[in-house]
């Protein structure tokens, strides 16, 4: 039997690598200590990619019993995107039980202090990491993404988020000294000393709201920042999407039991079908932090009616690319395709409108109508994504019945400059695949506003016809001011259009990449180095990760005493 690691030795164990972490945040270089390669696991304990595959088909069917109290019934249902039923069931909680069993421990985990719950937090994520091709699969079918991207985004780019979560947690929880000596001069008459300690104290349960498309990439910041700064932590799963993230929960609780904690500071919340639990959650007292991926609707529902709670939301946004010129005409068509189809544009990163003067732009292969650019680019996407294998890699499957009704209605709102294909998955019949479709608009049509003002999430994007760069750079602000962007790209070779849509970035704060024409794409970000979202516009309140996203999941009491 194996024995249970004591503090002091995981602290000994990862306090390296939590070293590195505050390292990177500092210089925003490129770190990353969780491999992307598939071939880079089965060593050291990790399962290789016979080993996960297994243990998730030996998951299929079962009951996965976290031994959480309150447990009242046996809930499940997934069906994943590529056709089958994944037959798990998961612990319903009685509320009324579990939180109460949740806020016993956090008195313990409090006083464990910030590098104790640190190196817990990474023997969580060293964990999961050993895990990582059994949840490729887990994420690959909750989500649709196809198997690479649901290895390295819902894997070791999320498990990188998470990371960079517990450093800023810990950066921001030593900010201030744990004790000081204060000695304050009287004159002739002795100093006035006190011994003061000062303690980082959390803010109650934390909920963690999850998404269907990215259960792992958007919930793991939530999750390990609140668990980093003392909060326990209830995991409410999209109910298309809980196996990852239960199976993330089932990690922490053994975890924290084999380190000495109590394993009921982190908890699942699965539901009954249409039981729609998140609204009672979310406005009882005992929960004191809201992390929510997921509509606007909802968003604004948190943000209003959770009052006791600190609530952080992603929510949606229309993310626009103007194109104005270009010295790589080729690099920007294949960097602008390669975007648009990655998992059926279904990321709140994906762009959605394109902003091209009617007049067409000016490239290194002469000048292009408005006309030739959006033809050429939906060739681009055509010649990507033309052979159904290397298709089916990039697109994964439509995650749900709305976004394939949303797809196929975008044909009706303009003249199509790319339609939409079906893909065969021959590994896979049952799942839905499509190519993105492309719909010219005109910003001088007042019928068209309502199309591209408003998200379409999913593979459609719009080429909007402007008068002039200045109008496109007008109604790139309008849209950042009233619809919010989680990105924002443009092709320029102008210096003083550069500079003027990196002033409405900077005026209506959102994230701004500039001429990608090679291997980063604008919906792609790297943990440590780029921040998810700003939190200055309507598509989301906080950025990952940043010392804002941490430092109001805690406060800092301070007890004076004399000397």
């Amino acid at each position: 039997m194996t024995a249970r690691p004591t503090a002091h030795e995981l602290i000994a164990k990862h306090r390296p690598t939590l070293d590195q972490a505050l390292e990177a945040i500092r210089t925003r270089a490129y770190w990353s200590p969780h491999p992307e390669h598939p071939k880079a696991y089965g060593e050291h304990g990790s399962l290789d990619a016979g080993a996960g595959k297994a243990a998730f088909d030996a998951l299929l069917g079962t009951r996965l019993d976290l031994g959480q109290p309150g447990t009242d019934d046996w809930v499940g249902g997934e069906v994943s995107p590529y056709g089958i039923e994944l037959g798990v069931s998961y612990p319903h909680a009685d509320l009324d039980v579990l939180l109460p069993a949740m806020r016993a421990g956090q008195a313990a985990w409090r006083d464990a202090g910030p590098e104790t719950r640190a190196a817990v937090c990474l023997e969580i994520l060293k964990r999961i990491s050993d895990r990582t091709h059994e949840f490729a699969h887990a994420v690959m079918h909750t989500s649709g993404q196809a198997f690479m991207m649901a290895f390295q985004a819902g894997g070791p780019h999320a498990q990188d988020r998470g990371l960079e979560a517990v450093a800023y947690a810990y950066a921001e929880q030593t900010r201030t000294p744990e004790t000081a000596e204060w000695s304050k001069p009287q004159g002739k008459r002795d100093p006035l000393t006190l011994t003061k300690s000062f303690t980082p104290v959390p803010r109650g349960i934390a909920l963690m709201i999850g998404c269907n498309t990215f259960p792992t990439w958007n919930g793991y910041p939530g999750l390990f920042a609140s668990l980093a700064t003392g909060n326990a932590v209830l995991v409410k799963p999209h109910p298309r999407a809980v196996l990852p993230l239960a199976l993330t929960v089932q990690v922490a609780r053994e975890v924290l039991a084999e380190a000495g904690f109590d394993p009921n500071l982190v908890a699942l919340a699965a539901e009954r079908a249409g039981e729609g639990i998140a609204k009672t959650l979310a406005t009882r007292p005992e929960i004191r932090i809201i992390d929510y991926t997921g509509s606007t609707a909802f968003g604004d529902w948190l943000e209003a009616n959770a009052r006791q709670a600190q609530v952080y939301t992603e929510k949606a946004g229309v993310n626009t690319v103007i194109v104005q010129s270009t010295d790589d005409y080729q690099g920007m068509l294949a960097n602008l395709a390669f975007s648009l189809s990655l998992y059926s544009g279904q990321m709140c990163t994906t762009p959605q409108n394109l902003l091209i003067p009617r007049e067409g732009i000016s490239t290194n292969e002469g000048h292009k109508s408005f006309d030739e650019v959006t033809g050429d680019l939906a060739r681009a996407v055509d010649g990507l994504l033309g052979d159904d294998a290397r298709a089916n890699a990039l697109l994964g499957a439509i995650v749900n019945p709305d976004v394939k009704a949303r797809l196929e209605a975008a044909a009706d709102l303009g003249e199509v400059a790319l339609a939409s294909r079906e893909v065969t998955n021959p590994d896979f019949p049952d799942a839905v695949v499509r190519t993105p479709v492309i719909v010219k608009l005109d910003a001088a049509k007042p019928d068209d506003e309502a199309a591209y003002l408003g998200e379409c999430f999913g593979p459609v994007s719009f080429a909007v016809a402007v008068d002039s760069v200045s109008d496109a750079v007008s109604l790139l602000r309008r849209t950042i001011r009233e619809q919010g962007a989680m990105t924002v790209g443009a092709y320029t070779i102008d210096p003083e259009v550069a500079r003027a849509v990196e002033e409405v970035c900077l005026e209506e704060p959102a994230q701004l990449s500039l001429n990608l024409t090679g291997g980063v794409y604008v919906n792609q970000t790297a943990a440590f180095s780029d921040f998810h979202g700003s939190g200055g516009n309507p598509a989301a309140n906080a950025a990952l990760t940043d010392g804002a996203y941490v430092a109001n999941r805690f406060r800092v009491v301070e007890v004076r005493k004399e000397a």
